[in-house]
């Protein structure tokens, strides 16, 4: 052991060495004064010097003798005391320093306990004829022995018999008018009693009578024959009303009875009656040994009278004590000198302790003050001094050794006398408490590195100690200056005490309630301290658990918590996977090529390095051993660990215990802080499990990227169990997109074998749910998607071949659904494929890379453009990318040329050929043919005469000759589509009109010269122009265009904050077969947009 700060109290002072060997019997510090008279007693109460050494001259007891000496003398008229003390109090002891000094004063030794009687009486004794009345020697059927002054013995059982024997002898049986041996049963009275007390004086003796133990004879007479009431009130009466009137006479007498059995109703009726006779003639009541006498009695009685006779180096042990104190005790430290005083006075034991034996443990009937505490301690010291190394005598002397179970013989004397006491009707059995709540105090210290001298133990005998009689309890400041003589930590001790705190099972709560309030919200030790003997919630949690919570309910309920735990699967199915709540068996999770997500319940609980078997068939089968799982790399497990699952059975059995004493203290009374506190237990423990399960699960299973089932640990924290497992690099869990590039030859996931050129979809969007070297990834969707994206950017060709073995390409398209559900797609590279179709859009400028680059091209380019193994160089970030233009064939694409030009996506030239928005003729479309953006529609102004002479003849002019001028103005022969669409919209503003020997309009181009034109007689007036603070955007718009614009719409409004925009909607329908009844229809539907929208 290191070497200590302090002394050990029993190094400063000593043991007496019969104390030490147990040669001196516990039961010699019962002191009988009957023995005494009789010669016979023990040599430490017979012999005057050994009886006085041990004798500490208290001041009451002091004042006691001076008065007793003086009325003995004559000089005073205190004739009668009572001795006012509890079973214990040193009454007896009082009685026999009373005997020891009148009765041979003489041959008194000369030793400071005789001095200070005399000093301070500042007399001699007087010497004195003793009458004696120990009754509970006084046999009530055979009675007791006693000697005459001559020394002649003789046996009585009355007590006046015996006092007139002991006083006069047989002159004193005359007085009393005995004859022959038969005593007289009647007391006699005063005038009889007067001339036995004054007999002595005959012989210039002073007469003393000394009685103990009074309620036990008066108790037993008075029980067997109520007529013994009166008989003994009348004789204490005359007694001491004789008393008052000798004048050298004194009358000492303790009333009450060590057997605390007399101490019934009955017993305390006696008690009160005769307090009332002593009360008449006596002056005030005396107790020899007050509290602030108990340390040195304590002192003189235990230790060696050469080691507590030079106390100049107490001082420095107390300040050593003191240190610890004060750091714990704020008042202590305030009034340190005070402090120092008093814990000097005590040497070296802890006046606190003292004080609460003396103030708390005498109103116990089963504990003797002062002779209780000797024994006690003595019991305490003889064993402590062994082996305690603390520097005061306090709660550490009541310890046992240090590794022994059991409490120590000292502390058992404690726990039997507080046994013997009854509360409510019941006995309390604090042996076993005590023992329960010091197994928690040791597992507490081993927890604890900042106390070393046990002192959660001390706190609970302390609490013990200070919790007698039932319903007493310990302030928090009463605890800690009791416990800070070892100098703890501060933080360490407060923290220790809140676990006890939180585990104890006799604890009162109504104390443990009353909580200091500070600033910061920390929890700050109860403001007082109680043990009782009822068990607390806590014990009645303990009871519940181990007798009604059964491992069935709790596996039932583990199960359920578990899968009700969103916690542990949140945010899973948002990120794509498909999640498991407690599957059951392999086949519950689909071999699908989806990604997995399974939460496995108790029986697959695993350690890291060491997959439970059944965790690993969800990965390796599917419905059986014989069907291995194909995707294996799609399925990650979450299990829980043992100890983590074996944590949360025991929140699960702590809350369930909690309902039980709910339900066991349902229909009670129960008062409202214990209620509080249930609620809060219960609230609290339900809380803990969905903790503890999330850090129970914190297990991994999955394949591994050299394809082997592992189990690794993970840490659990605040964010979802799947985002920690997803974000855990060992899981190999990809939520990002791949690059279609990602997944072409070379790309890194080696997909492609060398040589292939082909490769089916469905295989390439299962490789990463089957191949454990892939990453999982967790949409699968996102793959498909990916390879959609990449046909639709032009870096791969999808190919469906049809059952007639006819195929049908995707190339910067969206294949259809019924396509993507097709098991046959393939993905084809651009430099094997060949186009089958191609979306006749494609062909328009600025669709295809690096076809168009000049406004005009020539149809050989294009077929140049898909002949096959065409490379054109795209820009990306920094860099450009070489990209292969798939082969396709003339006629294929001769067709799609076509089809644009129908659609008016493309305009073609071809000699005096102009064609746009109707078939080619056949034969035009040829090598040197021309492609080119469509024409820009004509303003309808653009075709009156200021702006088109060369068309017009004193206002007239016909289709053919504005085709005619417009192709002559513009350069190029107009297609004839956008010739006709200008000459609507000019009879439709009635900038032109028919002429009466027109043909009808509209007609096609080879009716172009019959169709006659002129403007109009009455000039309709030009649309006016906008405001100047109003921009006007204008043009004429594809169906599809009008979807991109609506989608643009929100961007436009947003962008346009502040300013006033809005949307003018115009509709143009040629055509003239069946007009109005198409009208009509377009009409209902336009409705549905405005009914201000109509043609």
């Amino acid at each position: 052991m290191s070497t200590l700060p302090w002394r050990p109290w029993h190094e400063v002072v000593e043991i007496r060495d019969d104390l030490k060997s147990g040669k001196l019997s516990l039961s010699m510090f019962a002191a009988d004064l009957y023995d005494v008279v009789m010669n016979r007693a023990k040599p430490i109460y017979q012999d005057r010097q050994e009886f006085f050494a041990l004798t500490y001259p208290t001041f009451n007891l002091r004042g006691l003798v001076k008065d007793v000496l003086l009325r003995l003398a004559g000089k005073n008229d205190k004739a009668i005391r009572q001795l006012q003390l509890t079973y214990g109090g040193g009454k007896t002891h009082t009685l026999i320093t009373l005997y020891h000094l009148v009765r041979y004063p003489k041959d008194l030794p000369d030793i400071p306990a005789v001095k200070e009687f005399t000093g301070y009486a500042e007399i001699d004794p007087p010497k004195s004829r003793v009458g004696v009345l120990s009754f509970d020697r006084l046999d009530p059927v055979t009675g007791m022995d006693v000697h005459a002054p001559d020394g002649t013995a003789a046996r009585f059982k009355y007590p006046w018999t015996v006092l007139a024997f002991q006083l006069a002898g047989l002159d004193g049986l005359k007085i009393l008018g005995m004859e022959g041996d038969t005593e007289r049963e009647e007391p006699p009275f005063t005038n009889v009693l007067e001339e036995i007390l004054r007999f002595p004086l005959r012989e210039d003796l002073a007469t003393l009578v000394l009685m103990d133990e009074v309620l036990m004879w008066a108790r037993t007479k008075i029980g067997s024959d109520p007529v013994w009431s009166h008989r003994l009130q009348d004789f204490f009466q005359c007694l001491t009303q004789a008393a008052t009137k000798i004048e050298r006479c004194a009358v000492v007498a303790s009333l009450l009875a060590s057997d605390i059995s007399k101490e019934d109703d009955l017993g305390r009726k006696i008690r009160h009656d005769l307090h009332a006779i002593f009360r008449r003639e006596q002056e005030e009541g005396v107790e020899p040994v007050v509290k602030e006498d108990v340390a040195e009695v304590l002192r003189r009685r235990l230790f060696k009278s050469e080691s507590i006779k030079d106390r100049e180096s107490f001082p420095s042990h107390v300040v050593a004590a003191l240190k610890g104190i004060t750091n714990l005790d704020a008042q202590s430290k305030k009034a340190q000198k005070k402090a120092e005083d008093r814990f000097l006075e005590s040497y070296p034991f802890h006046p606190d302790l003292t004080d609460v034996f003396y103030s708390k443990w005498t109103g116990l009937q089963g504990f003797q003050r002062t002779r209780g505490i000797l024994r006690t301690f003595a019991l305490a010291l003889r064993e402590a001094a062994q082996w305690d190394v603390s520097p005061l005598i306090a709660a550490n002397v009541f310890l046992n050794k240090e590794g022994k179970t059991d409490i120590s013989e000292a502390l058992r004397e404690l726990t039997n006398i507080a046994e013997s006491e009854e509360y409510e009707g019941k006995k309390h059995a604090w042996t076993a408490i005590l023992q329960g709540e010091l197994e928690k105090a040791r597992i507490i210290q081993s927890e604890s590195s900042g106390l070393k001298y046990r002192e959660i133990e001390q706190a609970i005998l302390t609490t013990f100690f200070h919790s007698q009689p039932v319903g007493k309890k310990a302030l928090t400041s009463e605890l800690m200056v009791l416990l800070g003589h070892t100098r703890p930590d501060k933080i360490e001790l407060e923290k220790a005490l809140l676990r006890w705190v939180e585990i104890s099972w006799f604890l009162d709560e109504s104390g443990l309630s009353e909580f200091e309030k500070v600033p910061d919200g920390q929890k700050q030790l109860p403001k007082t301290w109680r043990l009782g003997s009822k068990p607390n919630l806590r014990q009645m949690h303990h009871d519940a658990i181990s007798t009604k919570v059964s491992p069935d309910i709790v596996e039932t309920l583990l199960i359920d918590h578990i899968g009700n735990n969103k916690f542990l699967t949140a945010g899973a199915s948002a990120s794509g996977a498909k999640v498991h709540n407690l599957p059951q068996k392999p086949r519950d999770i689909a071999d699908d090529g989806e990604f997995h997500f399974a939460l496995l319940g108790p029986s697959a609980t695993s350690d890291s390095g060491k997959p439970n078997p059944q965790a690993k068939r969800f990965i390796d089968e599917t419905t059986a051993k014989d069907r291995p799982r194909v995707y294996r790399n799609a399925v990650v497990l979450a299990v829980p660990s043992k100890d983590g699952l074996e944590v949360t059975r025991d929140r699960i059995r702590d809350y369930f215990g909690w309902e039980e004493v709910r339900s066991e203290l349902k229909g009670q009374e129960i008062d409202p802080i214990r209620s509080a506190m249930l609620a809060t237990y219960i609230d609290d423990s339900r809380k803990a499990i969905p903790e503890a399960i999330g850090q129970a699960y914190c297990i991994v299973i999955t394949v591994s990227e050299k394809n082997e089932v592992q189990a690794f640990k993970i840490t659990p924290g605040d964010e979802p169990l799947f985002q920690t497992i997803k974000s855990d690099s060992r899981s190999r869990i990809q939520d990002t997109a791949v690059t279609a590039e990602a997944l072409l030859p070379g790309g890194p996931y080696e997909l492609w074998k060398n040589g292939e050129t082909s490769r089916r979809v469905k295989d390439l969007v299962g490789a990463f749910a089957q191949f454990p070297h892939l990453p999982k990834m967790l949409n699968r969707e996102a793959i498909l998607e990916t390879l959609i994206n990449g046909c639709f950017e032009g870096t791969f060709i999808l190919q469906l071949t049809r059952p007639d073995r006819s195929v049908r390409t995707f190339w910067r398209e969206r294949p259809d659904e019924n396509a993507l559900k097709d098991t046959s797609l393939e993905v084809i590279l651009p430099e094997a494929a060949e186009l089958s179709s191609l979306p006749f859009e494609l062909l328009a400028p600025e669709k295809l890379p690096g076809l168009w680059k000049k406004p005009e091209l020539q149809y050989q380019d294009m077929l140049d453009y898909f002949s096959g193994g065409h490379v054109e160089m795209i820009p990306k970030e920094g860099y450009e990318e070489p990209i292969t233009i798939p082969k396709m064939e003339q006629n294929a694409l001769d067709d799609i040329v076509n089809e644009a030009v129908r659609a008016e996506k493309i305009w073609l030239t071809s000699g005096p050929a102009s064609i746009l928005g109707e078939d080619i003729p056949t034969g035009i479309l040829t090598p040197d043919a021309i492609l080119q953006d469509p024409p820009e529609p004509i303003a309808t102004v653009d075709l009156l005469p200021d702006n088109l002479q060369g068309a017009w003849s004193a206002n007239n002019t016909t289709a053919l000759g504005i085709a005619t001028a417009l192709s002559k103005k513009v350069g190029k022969t107009l297609p004839w589509v956008t010739v006709k669409e200008a000459i609507n919209n000019g009879l439709k503003a009635r900038f032109l009109e028919l002429s009466e020997d027109s043909t009808s309009w509209p007609c096609e181009f080879t009716g172009a010269q019959a169709v006659k034109l002129r403007l109009p007689k009455e000039k309709p007036p030009p649309p006016p122009p906008p405001p100047p603070d109003v921009l006007v955007a204008e043009a004429y718009l594809e169906p599809n265009q009008i979807q991109d614009l609506s989608d643009q719409i929100p961007d436009l409004t947003k962008t346009a904050a502040g300013q006033d925009l809005k949307y003018r909607i115009q509709m143009e329908l040629k055509g003239d077969e069946k007009r109005d009844e198409i009208t009509k229809k377009l009409n209902e539907l336009l409705k549905d947009v405005s009914d201000d929208l109509e043609f």
